[in-house]
């Protein structure tokens, strides 16, 4: 009995200590799912990462860290109107890539809004809270970035395909300098994303090239004035996994990074990268991804050695300072939704309810579909696992012919596959699937189903997307499966990935209809 009770306090101990001085492993991706364009700074001993948004609202969201494996997302940059137009927002449109930024106790957030209005900036003293209205910007370009020295503040943004910088108010937006082009890249396309550091006397300039596909790759030059010249390291790219060495490599478009420092002056970058599945194809989006920097003084930064990255990191990390576990299922019992839950553009709050009926989100069908680039009512939250079980249940009220209530795994306005209940002709309840592929609709299965809570279920896997219902919550039955290929980043196109949404949509304009859902489930994989 003592030789287990030793044996037990020894092993707690090992984990206590192996916590405080950090461990020799982190798996890949940090955050997974639709997180692309990662953006990192460090105030005291934490760290604010950024990712872009695209057409979904509320807009930027913000995570915190301790040791930079584990992340906690605590609010989101843009959560008002005022702040973020997505109104009639093209698919993969909105809010591209953002860039945050910690000086003098204020932290700055400057990204674009490609179909309304372009660059600009907001910032806050509580990056968990509430976040200024914007500054708008007269640079042109995407991808702008802000480098603090002293009491200057240089904007760096890419357009006509090369990096410009000039001096900023960034509080006001007004321009100090003329913007002047520094570097063009080493020949890739598409030039961009590009963060400006200083270190050793030296300013280094990092950008990204290549498209963020199979070929991106993130690659660096330097200068002893912050204008330039800049010369390219003749090591470049420093990260990328276009090379053979890595062509059937889980992990693919690496590229599109930031650097930090810790405390302990180790250096880190995050930047984007996709898996595969089902062959060639990507379901889940740009994640954000973790390697470690080496970057000796005078040197060039060296990226986890050879410039390449795994899922399963085996290098040492800062001390660990995991978060509580989150739960992926929402019961619907408080009086607003979870950060993970997203608006396809700016919501008509009118159309969604947490209060109408305790521990239910109800959901009011509108004309709208989720076909139209328009605010259907939906909200989702992002698929962060190849291998996941979701399940909902919903109920059906005051439907006519055409009034629809269920899941939808959305990639874009033209590319998702729907499960839901709705009205037939001769007023009896129907389950039906449909597959939307481009300019293709197709109806795979219709069921009579009894009125009620009926239980909406997908499954998914690296192949196939399976849908399945139940009445009573415990017995599913399975109406189809089809390839996850067909709304795939490769087949559909765009900058986003899937979500898997909540949905009401009527026939007409003056349908009365409304769907409760009484919870949502969202069980990953014992694989991934």
């Amino acid at each position: 009995m003592i030789s287990k009770k030793i044996t037990w306090l020894a092993c707690l101990l090992f984990l206590q200590v192996s916590l405080l001085i950090g461990q020799t492993t982190y798996k890949n991706p940090v955050i997974p799912g639709f997180h692309p364009d990662p953006s990192i700074c460090k105030a005291g001993d934490s760290f604010y990462l950024v990712t872009s948004t695209f057409e979904y609202f509320p807009g930027v969201p913000v995570f915190h860290s301790k040791d930079l494996v584990n992340w906690e997302k605590i609010g989101h940059c843009l959560t008002r109107p005022s702040q973020v137009n997505l109104e009639k927002c093209r698919a993969s449109g909105g809010i591209f890539a953002p860039t945050i930024r910690y000086h003098d106790g204020v932290f700055y957030m400057v990204t674009t809004n490609v179909t309304g209005g372009g660059n600009f900036i907001v910032h806050t003293t509580d990056p968990a809270g509430e976040w200024s209205d914007p500054v708008w910007l007269k640079q042109g370009g995407i991808d702008p970035s802000l480098y603090f020295e002293g009491d200057k503040c240089y904007l760096t943004t890419n357009p006509d395909n090369c990096i410009y910088l000039c001096e900023i108010n960034p509080l006001t937006g007004e321009q100090l300098s003329e913007s002047k082009a520094i570097w063009n890249g080493t020949g890739g396309r598409y030039p961009e994303a590009p963060h400006i550091y200083k270190k050793d006397g030296w300013y280094y300039l990092l950008i990204s090239e290549g498209g963020t596909e199979y070929g991106h790759k993130v690659t660096i030059a330097r200068s002893k004035h912050i204008d330039g010249p800049y010369d390219p390291n003749p090591a470049n790219p420093i990260l990328t996994h276009m090379n053979a060495n890595t062509q059937s490599h889980p992990v693919q478009g690496t590229g599109h990074a930031d650097l930090v420092q810790a405390n302990d002056g180790s250096w880190w970058m995050v930047f984007l990268a996709f898996r595969p599945q089902s062959g060639l194809h990507h379901m889940l989006g740009r994640e954000t991804f973790l390697a470690p920097v080496r970057w000796d003084r005078n040197a060039w930064p060296v990226v986890n050695g050879d410039g390449t990255v795994d899922l399963n990191m085996d290098v040492p990390t800062l001390p660990l300072q995991p978060f509580p576990r989150v739960s992926y299922s929402s019961d619907f019992n408080k009086d607003k939704l979870g950060l993970e839950w997203s608006y396809l553009r700016n919501p008509k709050s009118e159309n969604y309810s947490l209060s109408a009926r305790k521990g239910h989100l109800r959901l009011k069908a509108t004309p709208v579909s989720l076909d139209d680039l328009d605010s259907p009512t939906f909200v989702g939250r992002r698929q962060e696992h190849i291998n996941f079980t979701a399940t909902a249940a919903t109920e059906l009220f005051d439907a006519r012919k055409g009034d629809e209530s269920g899941i939808t795994v959305f990639m874009n306005n033209t590319s998702h596959y729907d499960l839901f209940v709705t009205q037939d002709e001769s007023g009896k309840r129907v389950l039906s699937l449909r597959y939307r592929l481009g300019a293709l609709s197709h109806t795979a299965r219709e069921i009579s189903v009894p009125e009620g809570n009926v239980h909406l279920q997908v499954r998914g896997d690296k192949d196939y997307y399976s849908f399945a219902y139940s009445t009573n919550g415990k017995d599913f039955e399975t109406l189809d499966k089809v390839d996850v290929r067909y709304i795939s980043s490769e087949t559909a196109g765009g900058f986003t990935g899937i979500y898997l949404g909540l949905f009401a949509s009527s026939g007409g304009g003056s349908s009365k209809a409304y769907a409760d859902f009484d919870k949502f489930v969202y069980t990953p994989g014992v694989v991934d």
